[in-house]
């Protein structure tokens, strides 16, 4: 966990350092004032689908420059973009990516969050742990040298999985949830993919349990700390 102090002291000389020259370097001359706004409206989308023209406006810059900004902090590993599962049977699937930062203590430092305890029972704390656990998932991929075949899934009758993970021919949904007691309807959405080529693995819900446990034999229960 972030000491706070020393997370707003990194983080300032981070972004002023590090990815503001970045950014200057791929892109040219760049206004301090407004890339900082621009970082900080995505920082408040983190877990969210990406809406270009919603973080254009609150940065007051156009479309262009925001999607050209955006493409800079996913080249340099700053964001990455959760592409929905899709395929010819599914055809109702909304097709935006999702947004999230790998490192969630740079979220909290830009959406002002002074401490652990105030994020964990703040407005945005569902999308923090959200955040926290896919970029969890997608740096232990990366940190082995493994391709992360990673999907969420959402379609227009608002039925929705937070992650799924596709390999050996199998998906396996999960879903997070800021609760330590997960309800077994939770899972109920995981059926929706039993119509996908791929043959359904054991599904999970990630959530604020003390230990592993499970609803059955095909459908855990996750304790976030474990991943």
């Amino acid at each position: 966990m972030w000491h706070y102090a020393g997370r707003d002291i990194f983080c300032s000389s981070y972004l002023s350092t590090y990815v503001e020259r970045d950014i200057r370097d791929l892109s040219g001359a760049v206004d301090s004032l407004k890339f900082f706004r621009f970082i900080t409206a995505v920082a408040a989308r983190a877990s969210q689908l990406v809406n270009y023209k919603a973080i254009a406006d609150d940065a007051d810059i156009d479309q262009v420059t925001c999607k050209n900004w955006l493409n800079i902090l996913e080249t340099l590993g700053i964001v990455f973009l959760l592409h929905p599962y899709a395929n010819n049977v599914l055809k109702r699937t909304i097709k935006t990516p999702k947004l999230y930062f790998i490192d969630t203590g740079l979220v909290t430092y830009l959406t002002r969050w002074s401490s652990p305890e105030v994020a964990e029972s703040g407005a945005m704390s569902g999308a923090l742990l959200e955040n926290f656990t896919v970029s969890e998932i997608m740096k232990s991929y990366q940190n082995a040298g493994r391709e992360p075949y990673l999907h969420y899934y959402r379609d227009r009758d608002a039925k929705e999985i937070d992650i799924i993970m596709e390999g050996d021919g199998k998906l396996y949904p999960l879903e997070i949830k800021k609760t330590a007691t997960p309800d077994k309807r939770l899972i109920r959405t995981f059926s929706v993919i039993d119509k996908a080529p791929l043959e359904r693995g054991t599904g999970a819900v990630l959530c604020m349990a003390d230990k592993l446990s499970a609803f059955d034999r095909e459908h855990l229960i996750v304790p976030v700390w474990m991943i």
